[in-house]
């Protein structure tokens, strides 16, 4: 059996480092997959039996990151929000020292700016130029060596175990900057007849690693903004909650709840946890899970959620679930997987990822030789300043950020609306399904079905027809049989149990009472109990052309009548089948009745494909059977009966209660049930990979074009160098454009 850990990461900027970390955890025994996302910082790893924590962090720090080992509640399963707080904290200190780092060499830059070019200022004409290069020394060491020290750190330990990243190329290009303005300073005579130029670089190293830092400074705040949504999911949650001990009221931190605990909920006040209604009438907004925002009304033995909000009235709940178990929980730890999930679009990435590095420090030793050689006069500075450019402009960070970015912010838009999303596979195949198949009962329709018609045969009576039809039907959980039994209750029939019944999938119920056997189901049923039916075709059709499902009651191999049931079509069906037909996609409805009722029903909905007489475990068959069409099929289910077709499918669709969400059952969950929705995550996904490519199409043309411009391409016929000064703000801007460009989508209406 496989576990499942999350590891927060630190000190990755780029799409080389999330390969690094994760060549890194794999080295680990028992661990079988470690999947590394740049925009949350965090590394999924999944394994078998043991994981030594301690190897972990140590195979990390040797690549030059951190990894955070989890706590020992943590690492048994629980899901608080310690984590979370912890988390945020440590992200807030990152941006801070960032932040701090960036003003002191901001302002150490501009001195150091101001002394590099001290000939065209009067004010600075006193000092000799040699004194100028020691003060330039004093003022750029701080800022190599200690705001740059992260970059020198990373490139040590990469140097050390031959793993290359962005660090590595800002380390060597500054270094290199750095040591050669302190040969100028150590040997000036070296210089002396030769026709290189003593000048130091000291501005070139201490202003690219400012803007750096400031790129990463922006870039942590950015993406410390992609994940709003988890931390609104979170503030969702109550702080504390007033329980019922010994008649009184005590109020309680909310993790202190314990399960059947009666919890007192006034008017205005957060639910605390999910419970069931003891007391009490009132309505409660549910918006913050499912995106509705019509308050919804509750009584006795209705369901809650945790996080809602008690509108008007006061309730007593009894708590049925508890912290990891709560549905608020649930939901946050899927928009959490599904954030740190990879989309397989992200896969071109990190292959170019895997040998970006290595080919840029080749461009760049390429492109100082052939400047030493054949550039014009200097020929050292000339290439040093090419070679230096080519390293810094080269990064990898936008490339890295394009695709987990995007997703973040994709699921939490989904999240926000009722739409769980629970990787980013889904939502990358969302857009690209082709045939979209409905269940019918529970999907298209309210899975409540009604009595509405009883029709007594061979001279029994409708009571009688009803009684029979109640009995065999008193054990069993279908719909159908739920409709049948309120029916009789309604009309105040006794109903006896039965001795002994057998459900008969697909077919209905047999059942046993004082030496009669009974009866109850469809055509087949009577069939495999040979029972001529020919006589009550035509009434059978009949019901069945209203869109009715009639079931025979037969008593002794005896018919004895007809009882037909319909089941009424959710509000919003028609209108979504209507919208997913404008986006071209084919639809069919798939449902165990007979032909002629599903097609009815098929008719009132304008779908043309209907698969009928389908029992429940031959759905997935179905789904196969279009898949090997060619199609790319969806299936849209309750997620319970449905499961084995959900998960054959290319995207199982699950439809949610709005209180029991089979967050386990398919890859995209509709907490509201409103199969609207589905044409919601479609339009969501098709955006989603519209950001993605934009993303990734502006990190590879910046690089393409980026790269060549600093090796000095450009130089023979226009005379054009790109100062790597100016190549480090470049790339600086590279990557908070990419979180920018994701961040827009945040304003994305579904």
């Amino acid at each position: 059996m496989q576990n499942k850990l999350e590891l927060n990461v630190r000190g990755m900027h780029c799409a080389s480092c999330v390969l690094k970390v994760e060549k890194a955890i794999k080295k680990v025994s028992n661990v079988k997959e470690a999947n590394v996302n740049l925009a949350t910082e965090r590394a999924t790893v999944n394994y078998e039996g043991d994981l030594d924590l301690n190897q972990v962090k140590k195979e990390v720090q040797k690549t030059g990151y951190d990894i955070e080992l989890p706590e020992k509640h943590e690492m048994q399963g629980m899901h608080g929000m310690e984590g979370h707080d912890h988390a945020a904290m440590l992200k807030e200190k990152e941006i801070k020292d960032l932040k701090n780092k960036f003003i002191l060499g901001a302002i150490l830059s501009v001195l150091i700016l101001l002394g590099t070019y001290q000939e065209f200022l009067s004010f600075l004409s006193f000092i000799p130029r040699n004194s100028m290069f020691i003060i330039l020394l004093l003022l750029t060491i701080p800022v190599q060596y200690y705001v740059g020290l992260m970059f020198h750190k990373r490139a040590w330990q990469g140097f050390k175990h031959f793993n290359f990243d962005m660090d590595s190329l800002v380390s060597i290009g500054t270094n290199a900057a750095f040591i050669y303005s302190l040969f100028v300073i150590l040997f000036p005579n070296f210089f002396t007849g030769t026709s290189l130029e003593a000048e130091v670089y000291f501005d070139t190293a201490a202003i690219i690693i400012t803007l750096i830092v400031l790129g990463r400074y922006l870039e942590a705040k950015a993406k410390s903004r992609t994940s709003l949504a988890i931390k609104k999911l979170i503030g969702l949650q109550a702080k504390t909650a007033t329980v019922m001990r010994n008649n009184k009221e005590i109020k309680i931190p909310i993790e202190e709840v314990k399960i059947n605990d009666i919890l007192l909920i006034k008017p205005g006040e957060k639910i605390p946890t999910d419970g069931t209604v003891l007391f009490g009438y009132s309505s409660v907004d549910e918006s913050m899970i499912t995106g509705e925002s019509i308050p919804v009304e509750k009584n006795i033995k209705d369901i809650v959620i945790g996080g809602t909000i008690n509108k008007n009235g006061v309730l007593k709940i009894k708590a049925t679930k508890i912290g990891k178990d709560t549905m608020l929980s649930q939901i946050i730890k899927l928009v959490e997987e599904a954030q740190g999930s990879k989309a397989p679009i992200q896969r071109l990435a990190d292959k170019i990822a895997s040998v970006f590095v290595p080919v840029v420090v080749s461009i760049s030793i390429l492109t100082f030789l052939t400047w030493y050689f054949i550039g014009p006069q200097p020929a050292f500075n000339f290439a040093l300043l090419n070679f230096i450019g080519v390293l810094i402009i080269a990064c990898p960070c936008a490339m890295g950020l394009a695709t987990p970015t995007a997703i973040m912010v994709g699921t939490g838009k989904g999240a926000e609306s009722g739409i769980l999303i629970k990787d980013a596979g889904a939502l990358e195949m969302a857009h690209k399904v082709n045939i979209i198949l409905f269940d019918k009962t529970g999907t298209l329709t309210k899975g409540k079905p009604e009595v509405t018609n009883v029709l007594a045969l061979n001279n029994s009576k409708e009571k009688e027809v009803l009684l029979y039809s109640s009995i065999a039907e008193k054990n069993s959980e279908h719909p159908l049989a739920e409709s049948i039994i309120n029916y009789a209750k309604k009309i105040k029939l006794k109903i006896p149990s039965p001795s002994k019944f057998e459900n008969v999938p697909g077919h209905g119920i047999k059942a046993y009472l004082r030496g009669k056997t009974i009866l109850n189901g469809n055509r087949r049923l009577m069939k495999i109990n040979k029972i001529n039916i020919n006589q009550y075709e035509e009434l059978l059709n009949k019901f069945e052309d209203e869109g009715k499902t009639a079931m025979l009651v037969a008593v002794n191999k005896k018919i004895i009548g007809i009882i037909a049931v319909a089941d009424t079509l959710k509000e919003n069906s028609k209108e979504a089948i209507a919208e997913i037909k404008k986006l071209g996609k084919e639809i069919y409805m798939i449902t165990g009745d007979n032909e002629r009722t599903g097609k009815a029903i098929a008719e009132q909905l304008d779908i043309d494909n209907v698969l009928a007489n389908v029992l429940p475990d031959e759905k997935a068959a179905k789904v196969k059977e279009l898949q090997g069409k060619g199609k790319i099929v969806a299936f849209v289910g309750d997620g319970i009966n449905d499961a084995p077709a959900l998960a054959q499918a290319d995207l199982g669709i699950a439809i949610g209660s709005g209180t029991d969400v089979a967050l386990e059952t398919g890859s995209i969950v509709l907490v509201k049930s409103d199969l609207r929705d589905v044409v919601k995550a479609m339009r969501l996904s098709k955006f989603t990979l519209k950001k993605i490519k934009q993303n990734l199409f502006w990190a590879f043309v910046y690089n393409i074009l980026g790269i060549p411009i600093a090796a000095g391409v450009l130089y023979p016929s226009f005379g054009f160098l790109l100062n790597p000064i100016i190549a480090a703000g470049a790339m600086a801007f590279s990557s908070v454009s990419v979180v920018s460009n994701s961040l827009l989508m945040r304003r994305y209406k579904l």
